[in-house]
């Protein structure tokens, strides 16, 4: 069980003494080996406050890989786990850039600081009293400036950092005017994790109900079917680093002109790109061609795979599975080579493995109900050449492409 923060453990932290304690505890590796020695030197040397020192530690390691220039943040577990990573809040706020916003569940700040960044004025705001004052320390790490004075007064104004004013309010009960509305509804019900719209916190429907006519954009979960919101915006799916990481709904005001789906690609080295449901998609209907393309998850997630091989003149191996096919692989992407194609009969896949002295085998399977780790156990590669195994159906027959491994 994780380490629930107070607000005293935020001011302790953010406080000199804090920082000091911080210095000395990243020393410690903290590992499972080591954590009841690590443990025990740190309440002899700082008491109580040991706990929250160890468990800030942890997190910020955690946090490395996800938020930039965060070293000296604060979080709560919970928190981080649903923070935006800094690329994906980066691009969030350029599509933003220039207007008032109105973050309704700013939680650590995580999205604050990139909004701040390119909007003269921002408001944070938040139930929980603990993450809006790891909020304000957060802020407090960057450089922001601007002004906040075009935003309208917020319950319980809480202070202001640069041109960011945060306050206690509930993201159901509208407290700015003349702002874009900004909302990251928390993802888990009952310690799990949801792909209900009514239970997510504070539930989807209510939040859209609640600002009726606003420029508004809710990052929710990629897994949800938007069809059955009724959302009459845009749906943009963003992957980072080929990890599908979220999608956003954009109301009408803030939706490109005709686009309702958008995937976005992005990565932590800076590339990014995107297509629409705007462009066409028009493909053909041929063979397999010399190679099998694996889109970006985005792509797929938001239903554009038509339309990313029609930027890229590829083609389907069948109209319902995602997986293309084409004589040149796009910049970006996975590509597997055919070598082979086959109906799926395992005795025959075993039979040509070995024939080709297959080693280590990558299976990847769509359209057709087949354990990748079971298949792989009972084919047996033992050979010492790479092999991927792209298991898919077309038409009505599972069929089988043996490939050279990218």
């Amino acid at each position: 069980m994780s380490y629930r923060f107070s607000q005293d453990d935020v001011r302790y932290l953010a406080g000199a003494a804090g920082r000091s304690a911080l210095a000395e505890v990243t020393l410690l590796p903290l590992t499972a080996a080591t954590h009841l020695r690590d443990l025990e030197r740190v309440r002899r040397a700082h008491g109580d406050r040991g706990a929250a020192l160890i468990e800030t530690v942890r997190l910020r390691r955690r946090a490395a890989a996800k938020l930039l220039d965060a070293g000296q943040w604060l979080f709560t577990d919970d928190a981080l786990q649903q923070a935006t990573p800094t690329p994906v809040a980066r691009q969030r706020a350029a599509r933003l850039a220039g207007r008032a916003v109105h973050d309704v569940t700013c939680s650590i700040g995580a999205e604050l600081v990139e909004l701040a960044r390119v909007c003269p004025a921002v408001l944070g705001s938040d139930l929980d009293e603990v993450r809006l004052a790891i909020a304000a320390h957060n802020l407090g790490t960057h450089r922001l400036g601007g002004d906040s004075d075009s935003l309208a007064s917020a319950t319980e104004p809480l202070g202001r950092t640069g041109n960011v004013l945060l306050a206690r309010a509930d993201a159901l009960r509208p407290s700015s005017r003349d702002t874009v509305v900004i909302a990251d509804p928390a993802r888990r019900s009952d310690g799990r994790r949801t792909h209900d719209p009514a239970k997510l916190s504070p539930p989807l429907p209510d939040l859209l109900a609640a600002y009726p006519g606003r420029d508004l954009a809710v990052k929710c979960a990629p897994g949800l079917v938007f069809d059955r919101l009724g959302w009459s915006g845009e749906v943009e799916v963003v992957s980072l680093d080929g990890s599908v990481r979220e999608a956003c709904l954009w109301s009408t005001g803030l939706a490109e002109a005709g686009v309702t789906r958008r995937a976005t690609v992005l990565s932590s080295k800076g590339a990014a790109w995107t297509i629409t449901d705007a462009e066409p998609d028009d493909i053909d209907t041929r063979a397999p061609g010399e190679w099998i393309i694996d889109p970006d998850g985005a792509v797929v997630r938001a239903g554009l795979v038509r339309h990313y091989a029609s930027r890229y003149g590829l083609w389907q191996l069948d109209p319902r599975i995602a997986y293309l096919t084409g004589d040149t692989v796009p910049d970006g992407v996975r590509g597997f080579r055919i070598l082979d194609r086959m109906d799926f009969r395992e005795k025959s896949l075993r039979a040509e493995l070995h024939r080709r002295d297959c080693g280590p085998l990558e299976i990847l399977v769509r359209g057709v109900d087949v354990d990748p780790d079971a298949l792989r156990s009972r084919l047996k590669p033992r050979g010492a050449r790479p092999h991927t195994l792209v298991i898919t159906r077309i038409g009505r027959a599972a069929t089988a492409f043996l490939c050279s491994t990218p």
